[in-house]
C-alpha cells in the first residue's frame, strides 16, 4: 500500500510517501510544498493544492494520512492553516484517495511507542524505520513521513478512529 503523509500548512506543507507491504517500509519520496510570504493568500493555497495534487498524481496513493490541527494560541494562523488543509483534503477527494486523520499523540505512540515522545525521538525512529541515512529536512517533511508510518501501523485498527 502506498501512503501519502501530510503535515499541513500554507508556508510549508510536509509530504512523505512510503510503501508499506508485509510489515516493511519502502521510502518513496519526501518533499515540501512551499509558498512565498508576501504572495496573496489565495495564490498560496492554490499552490498548496497544485503541489499536493501533483504528488497524488505521481504516486497514486491508496491513502492519505494527515495530522489533525491543534492550536491553542494564534487563531489567525490556525484559520489560515485550516484553509490550506481544506484544499489538501479537496485534492485527495477529487483524486478518490481516502483520508485518515491522526493527532500528534497518535503519531508519537505509533512511531515511538510513547504518546508524549519528543520530536527528536519521532524523527530518529522515522529515520530508522525507513532506513534513511539522515532525517529529512525541514521538520515538516520528517513529520509527514511519521504520519504515513502511523497510518501503516494503524490501518484497519479501531484505535485509528478513536
Amino acid at each position: 500500500m502506498i501512503i501519502l503523509g501530510i503535515d499541513p500548512g500554507y508556508a510549508i506543507v510536509g509530504a512523505g510517501v512510503v510503501e508499506y507491504a508485509a510489515n516493511r517500509f519502502r521510502f518513496l519520496e519526501a518533499t515540501a510544498v512551499t509558498t512565498q510570504a508576501g504572495e496573496p493568500f489565495p495564490a498560496r493555497i492554490a499552490a498548496v493544492y497544485d503541489g499536493v495534487a501533483a504528488l497524488i498524481a505521481r504516486h497514486k496513493p491508496a491513502a492519505m494520512a494527515i495530522e489533525k490541527l491543534f492550536f491553542n494560541t494564534n487563531t489567525t494562523t490556525a484559520i489560515d492553516v485550516a484553509q490550506a488543509r481544506g484544499v489538501i483534503l479537496l485534492a485527495a477527494q477529487q483524486a478518490g484517495v481516502p483520508v485518515f486523520d491522526y493527532t500528534p499523540s497518535q503519531v508519537k505512540q505509533s512511531v515511538v511507542g510513547y504518546g508524549r515522545a519528543e520530536k527528536q525521538q519521532v524523527q530518529e525512529m522515522t529515520r530508522l524505520l525507513l532506513h534513511l541515512s539522515a532525517c529529512p529536512k525541514p521538520d515538516d517533511v520528517a513529520d509527514a513521513l511519521a504520519i504515513a508510518i502511523c497510518h501503516a501501523h494503524s490501518n484497519g485498527s479501531r484505535w485509528r478512529d478513536a
